[in-house]
């Protein structure tokens, strides 16, 4: 019986850490921020993010094109999808790295990887080399699922990758 007890003791030690990636103990920082921040349930808002320091602020109504009408971002307090990703990058980085532009200016600020890792930045869109034109940004957390802040009365949440239109490529800074 002990023996038994044994060996279901080490498979089950052994399923558990084989779903561990070799050499990595413990997420990226980038991905420990991120599930922090969800942790707070923080509101979308359109433009929110955005301030002269990163993090939750007011967001705006210009250019809203969101489902709940009329417009709530000019009251209220939250982040938008680059909001979100600018504010994770700056405590990661501990400064302002991507800066208060929107997912357009951050992507430019970005390389381009094939092959993603936890903690990029995974962008939709239209990306050439002749120009930018995205609409959404997320925080990949592997195994296809990304962190984001993705519409009008939601909080930050994570997402299925393959589920939003227009993929446009993992980049990293």
């Amino acid at each position: 019986m002990a023996r038994r007890l044994a060996g279901v003791l080490a498979l089950l030690l052994l399923a558990a850490t084989a779903s561990v990636p070799l050499g990595l103990s413990m997420p990226p920082l980038i991905v420990r921020i991120a599930y922090e921040i969800q942790q707070r349930q923080i509101v979308y808002s359109w433009g929110g993010g955005h301030s002269d320091s990163p993090g939750p602020s007011k967001g705006t109504c210009r250019g809203y094109k969101g489902r709940i009408k009329p417009c709530p971002a000019a009251r209220t307090r939250g982040l938008d999808c680059s909001g979100f990703t600018r504010w994770v990058y700056a405590m990661a980085h501990g400064r302002d790295v991507l800066g208060p532009g929107n997912t357009n200016a951050h992507v430019r600020k970005m390389r381009r990887v094939k092959s993603a890792r936890p903690g990029d930045l995974v962008f939709f869109g239209k990306i050439t080399k002749r120009s930018v034109k995205t609409h959404h940004v997320g925080i990949y957390l592997g195994g296809g699922k990304m962190m984001n802040a993705p519409e009008t009365g939601a909080i930050v949440r994570i997402d299925e990758i393959a589920a939003k239109r227009n993929f446009a490529g993992f980049y990293r800074y």
